[in-house]
């Protein structure tokens, strides 16, 4: 006798509302018309179904994993998800021979999905290319990070390289329209008054991520209570409870380091007071090295000297 049973299928509820709200068609998905669109060549290679291998990379809630489940229903190809970050070697070989037997016996194609990619070793990577190469299984990688620097080489000759951006505003808040109007998926069976001030809050504070703001939705909706006939009036003061303040993208040794001293850099020599304050006052936030610069007259003295900087002092202090 099983004290503990394990459930045998999960409803919707059992997952987060980021989760439970992903497209199945690429009919469904919002956003990303540069690669989706009528005529563009990730559309055409998905409706021609001579998709070898995509490699996905763009900021965290754009919707690489919903294209993913979008790309298996669309060509009717098994499906397995796999993190980089617990998965190793064996079950990549024990996945690809798995693939290699449904494609004799049933004739289907098996979608391999990787998340983090990036987190793979160069040996993990190799042990991909002979059956990527083949097209069995179809290799689908998602990174946040730049591919041409993060993964070999190799396996990135081998794929199509899709950059996803973040999402407008306006597209944001088509995804939480539709999970307040979903009664299986969403929250359409809970009686909720959203006021299109707070979901305009939400779809601007969540800067591009749909994730982020499906469970600020979520999480606000959930948790304000009840008025008196019974509906859940979600309106600006709870949208603003809701949303946490989004960490700054910034990793002190990869794109999003050397993106933002640049971007100092070029706004100093491009005389953008307000510019440059702004990327000093995100290397500040968080500790960046680059800002010993600032300490070393030595090495500044060789900067430029940008307009809106004292021409009577020799430090490069702006003039505030």
């Amino acid at each position: 006798m099983d004290l503990f049973p394990e459930k045998t299928q999960k409803t919707s509820q059992d997952f987060p509302l980021s989760v439970s709200m992903r497209p199945a068609e690429l009919g469904d998905f919002v956003g990303q018309a540069h690669i989706l669109g009528k005529g563009k060549l990730l559309r055409r290679a998905i409706e021609a179904d001579r998709l070898s291998s995509l490699i996905l990379f763009g900021p965290p809630g754009t919707g690489k994993t919903s294209l993913a489940y979008c790309i298996a229903n669309a060509t009717e190809s098994a499906f397995v998800s796999v993190n980089a970050t617990t998965s190793n070697v064996e079950e990549l070989r024990r996945i690809i021979a798995q693939a290699k037997l449904k494609k004799r016996s049933s004739g289907q194609k098996t979608i391999l999905f990787i998340d983090e990619i990036h987190r793979f070793n160069k040996a993990q990577q190799d042990v991909l290319l002979p059956d990527v190469e083949d097209g069995n299984p179809v290799l689908i990688g998602a990174t946040v990070h730049n591919p041409f620097f993060s993964i070999a080489s190799p396996l990135v000759s081998r794929s199509l390289v899709c950059e996803l951006k973040s999402l407008k505003a306006n597209e944001i808040s088509i995804i939480l329209n539709a999970a307040l109007k979903d009664k299986e998926r969403g929250l359409g069976k809970i009686k909720i008054k959203a006021a299109k001030e707070a979901l305009d809050f939400l779809a601007k504070t969540s800067e591009g991520d749909a994730r982020r703001a499906l469970n600020a939705l979520e999480i606000g909706a959930l948790t304000t209570p009840q008025a008196l006939d019974g509906v859940i009036n979600f309106n600006l003061e709870a949208a603003e409870e809701s949303i946490q303040k989004k960490a700054v993208v910034y990793d002190h040794d990869e794109d999003g380091h050397y993106d933002t001293a640049s971007a100092f850099i070029k706004s100093m020599r491009g005389s953008d007071p307000d510019a440059a304050l702004y990327w000093m006052a995100k290397m500040l936030t968080q500790r960046s090295r680059s800002l010993n610069l600032w300490a070393c007259p030595r090495r500044a003295s060789l900067w430029p000297r940008p307009a809106f900087m004292s021409p009577a002092r020799k430090n490069p202090t702006p003039v505030i």
